[in-house]
């Protein structure tokens, strides 16, 4: 197993798809680093050599934000948004979605599990 920015990468996978298990890499700054690299794209991980997995660490490091560094400066960033009280800033603090999403029958991966409310109780005569 390679190991890049303290993340084991799985042998078994195309390189490209190995370098997404990195928080902060998707598939075209993958495709961008392996260019760079001058790794074939379509290279499995386990078949990649000492001198090509140096070369990803080297560009990941000096050019990319990934993992740890990535993970808290979104975590500043959120709270910057709660200390200012924006829209977005209340949103967070609320647990609600923040992108203008309807919220009276979905949302529920933000709102969580339901909330059973108990119906008010009929007055008799």
């Amino acid at each position: 197993m390679a190991r890049i920015a303290g993340v084991d990468i799985p042998d078994k996978k195309r390189g490209e798809i190995g370098l997404t298990y990195i928080y902060g890499i998707g598939r075209s700054s993958a495709k961008k680093i392996l260019e760079q690299a001058g790794v074939d794209v379509n290279k499995k991980v386990s078949d990649w050599n000492d001198e090509e997995s140096g070369a990803i660490r080297s560009i990941i490091a000096s050019d990319f934000k990934v993992e740890g560094v990535l993970k808290s400066e979104v975590q500043l960033s959120i709270k910057r948004l709660m200390d200012i009280a924006c829209y977005r800033g209340i949103r967070h603090r609320k647990g609600l979605p923040l992108r203008g999403q309807k919220t009276k029958n979905n949302s529920r991966t933000r709102k969580g599990k339901r909330k059973t409310v108990a119906n008010k109780k009929k007055v008799g005569k």
